[in-house]
């Protein structure tokens, strides 16, 4: 199964946000045994840096390689931003280009606590919770 995880998801995962890390750990940890095929937007990578920048960077540069080496990067084409642009039917625009990165990859799923940002998805969103019990 191909997801595409979203920038909280990884969040969750690693500043151990509870309740949320022990999904979010379960999905990573699936990803990085090849259980699921995994993918994190191009656009979340400086989205996490500048999120998590009171942690030292040498830790979050740690944390970006850890992360770019369980999920692949999923870039989006100028034909994928300009469609975002125009799509009105989001209101977040970065989830829009969430959107357009899953799409891209054919992924099944986008991975989000935000599941209500996506309605306007052509890629169903589903919480981590969810997620895990599809795949049981």
């Amino acid at each position: 199964m191909v997801i595409l995880i979203d920038t909280n998801v990884v969040i969750d995962f690693l500043m151990g946000r509870e309740p949320f890390c022990g999904p979010a750990a379960e999905i990573m940890e699936k990803c990085a045994d090849k259980e699921l095929t995994g993918y994190i937007a191009l656009h979340s990578i400086p989205n996490l840096w500048y999120i998590l920048r009171k942690v030292p960077e040498i830790r979050r540069r740690a944390w970006l390689r850890d992360i770019c080496s369980i999920l692949q990067v999923a870039g989006a084409s100028h034909e994928d931003v300009l469609k975002a642009i125009d799509n009105h039917a989001f209101s977040d625009f970065e989830d829009c280009l969430q959107e357009r990165c899953a799409a891209g990859v054919g992924a099944e799923y986008i991975v989000t606590r935000n599941e209500v940002d996506f309605a306007a998805s052509e890629i169903p969103a589903i919480s981590p919770e969810n997620l895990l019990k599809v795949i049981a």
